[in-house]
């Protein structure tokens, strides 16, 4: 009796599982389809509540438009530059000052670490740093969404965490006896062994550097410096304000069919323009993902 029990108790967690597996899949892959499916229809298909899954009243407008506006490319431009140069610059930094860190011949290395954490709960607040950026010259260039928080003190955390606890300590000190000093040991010993953290951390930087607007809407003025999201934001914007706009009324029946137009086109391009800035992360996920598993489980295991 007691077996048929724990049996039914088994099968049923196992279906509550799977249920909650299954509406977390739903919940995850339908507004990607769902948005797919919107850039290919007509809006007014998406707006009147027709297309609820795949196109109706198929259209290659809305990416005919993406094609011959420009700043969506010199957006798709920056963002690659921000997001590949970037991305290089935080392992730079970040990986040698996680990897000192964790060395324990490093004087006062707690104290620092400490100073590290501090800062992931106190800043100066945005108008000092507006001020600090304007001081160093940086305002209104590209070095500045480069060098804005080049490291990050999760990340660093992360990196240590595996540098101290998934590389065997006497490993150093072998390289050290043959004559390896530091930068010989991170190099030719840490480096080959830390694939895992470095493909985690080069994600989790890449997609910080790719979704990445505020900062940039912040410091630069030029738009020939603006990324991609700040682009999409500015047409999310523009359907927003001609919507709010046309319901608030007052408008001649001309000025209302132009409004329609532009909403229209607006919601249009805005969802075609999501699945463009999606896709290169999407493409990359896959390649770093056998690595992420492992690398997200830094320190779950001691012994």
């Amino acid at each position: 009796m007691g077996r048929d029990w724990r049996k039914r108790g088994d099968t049923l967690f196992l279906v509550v599982i799977y249920a909650v597996l299954f509406l977390s899949v739903i919940m995850t892959v339908y507004p990607l389809v769902y948005t797919l499916s919107a850039s290919f229809s007509s809006p007014s298909a998406v707006f009147s509540g027709r297309m609820i899954l795949f196109p109706v009243d198929i259209t290659l407008d809305g990416y005919r438009y993406i094609v011959q506006y420009n700043e969506i490319w010199i957006g798709y431009a920056n963002t690659f530059f921000y997001t590949i140069v970037g991305t290089l610059l935080n392992l730079l930094v970040t990986i040698p000052c996680a990897y000192a860190l964790s060395n324990r011949n490093m004087h006062g290395r707690n104290v620092i670490m400490v100073l590290f954490v501090i800062t992931m709960y106190f800043s100066g607040g945005m108008i000092p740093n507006y001020l600090n950026i304007v001081s160093l010259g940086l305002l209104d260039t590209r070095a500045v969404i480069l060098l804005y928080g080049l490291v990050s003190t999760y990340n660093l955390i992360l990196a240590r965490t595996f540098f101290s606890t998934s590389i065997p300590w006497e490993l150093h000190e072998a390289a050290a006896l043959d004559g390896a000093g530091d930068f010989k040991i991170m190099k030719a010993v840490v480096l080959p062994l830390s694939k895992a953290i470095i493909a985690v951390l080069s994600l989790y930087y890449a997609v910080g550097h790719w979704n990445s607007y505020f900062n940039e809407m912040i410091y630069l003025s030029d738009r020939n410096k603006y990324p991609l999201q700040v682009f999409l934001r500015e047409i999310l914007t523009l359907s927003q304000y001609n919507t709010q706009a046309m319901e608030e009324g007052g408008y001649s029946v001309a000025e209302m069919q132009k409004m329609i137009q532009a909403i229209d086109t607006a919601n249009l391009v805005k969802y075609c323009v999501i699945v463009v800035s999606v896709v290169p992360m999407m493409v990359l996920y896959p390649f770093v993902q056998k690595f992420f598993a492992k690398g997200v489980m830094i320190g779950a295991i001691k012994g």
